[in-house]
Order: structure tokens, then C-alpha cells, then sequence
């Protein structure tokens, strides 16, 4: 355990309420943790998590702008559900990502936990990726990874990280109710009057 452990927890934690709230300043809280978090995860081997850190943060800034620009006319972007071509593309792409990082890892690097780091980490950037679009289902697979990643990080004596990722938890359980609540109803077309 360390200052910046702990540090980058608290920025995490306060990022992921916000978000959760749907503020649009969990952004930028946001990329001050993960910045952290290169640190942390550089130091425990952790490659495939530190390199998500890094494309964290890129998705935070194009999260920022879409969440302040991407609706219709520029406007702000509120919650829908993914498309099921949306969720098939998605679990694709997550599938072919772990197992492309995870192999890079096994044979390129020293990395602890390559292939559970590498599943992990292209399931984080699925989900990162739907909560930069305010897609519903992101919280789903954001519960999913932060179980399992809680499991990963007590194995490597990361306990401020692994009580983060409880937290995550309970966050992305109260996201997932909160921004249901949001949905907006699908209004049906009115019928064209002849």
C-alpha cells in the first residue's frame, strides 16, 4: 500500500460517484486517478491495466466532449440503450482484444496474471467505451469486471485498489438503478396523416 494508492483511490471514487450522478465533471477527477494509477500499476507489472490508465484517459476526454456535445445538435447526451448490434460489435471486439493483449503480454513481457489482466482490461475499455456514448448496459459490465478485478487485486496485495473496486461495485449498481431511472421514453412516430 501506498500514498499514491491511496490517493488515485479517492480520485476514483469520487470520479465514479460523478459519474454516477451523471456530472459532467467526473471527467476530469477521473483523469487525475488513472493518471495515478499508471504509477501503481507500472510498478506491480500490471501492464495491461497501466497501458488502460493511458487510453482511460484519452476516453475521458472524448467522454467529456460527447457527454457536453454528442446529442442530437450538439446537445448534451442522455441515456439510451446499446443496439444489439452495438453489444454483439462490443463482445467481439472485447473477445479479440483480451486475447490479443493477453497474448502480447504471456510472450512479450514479464507481466503478472497476463491473460486475466489482458481480459480485464478489454472489458474495462468496452465498458468505458458505452459510458463515454451514456449507454445503460455499461454498468452491467462494469459490475462484472469489478468483481473479478477485486479478486485480482487482493491476490496482489493491493488492498486500497481492491476496496476501491467494492466500491466500484456498489457505484455501479447505484449507476446502473440512477441511470435507468433517466432513460427517456421512445416516443412512438405519429402516423403520417395522408
Amino acid at each position: 500500500m501506498s500514498t499514491i494508492e491511496i490517493v488515485a483511490a479517492l480520485f476514483g471514487v469520487v470520479g465514479v460517484y460523478l459519474n454516477v450522478r451523471q456530472n459532467v465533471w467526473n471527467w476530469p477527477i477521473g483523469i487525475v486517478g488513472v493518471a495515478l494509477y499508471v504509477v501503481v500499476f507500472f510498478r506491480e507489472r500490471l501492464y495491461a491495466d497501466m497501458g488502460l490508465q493511458v487510453v482511460y484517459i484519452v476516453l475521458a476526454l472524448y467522454g467529456w466532449y460527447q457527454w457536453l456535445h454528442g446529442g442530437p445538435g450538439g446537445s448534451t447526451l442522455t441515456v439510451t440503450r446499446v443496439t444489439t448490434r452495438k453489444l454483439l460489435a462490443a463482445v467481439l471486439i472485447g473477445i479479440a482484444g483480451a486475447w490479443a493483449i493477453g497474448h502480447i503480454l504471456a510472450r512479450f513481457t514479464n507481466a503478472s496474471l497476463p491473460y486475466l489482466d489482458a481480459s480485464l482490461t478489454s472489458a474495462s475499455l468496452v465498458a468505458q467505451w458505452m459510458a463515454t456514448r451514456k449507454l445503460l448496459e455499461n454498468w452491467i459490465l462494469w459490475i462484472i469486471a469489478d468483481v473479478i478485478y477485486i479478486g485480482m487485486f487482493i491476490y496482489k496485495d493491493l488492498y486500497p485498489t481492491a476496496a476501491l473496486y467494492a466500491v466500484f461495485t456498489v457505484l455501479a449498481v447505484l449507476g446502473y438503478v440512477e441511470w435507468r431511472r433517466s432513460l427517456q421514453p421512445v416516443v412512438p412516430a405519429a402516423p403520417a396523416i395522408s
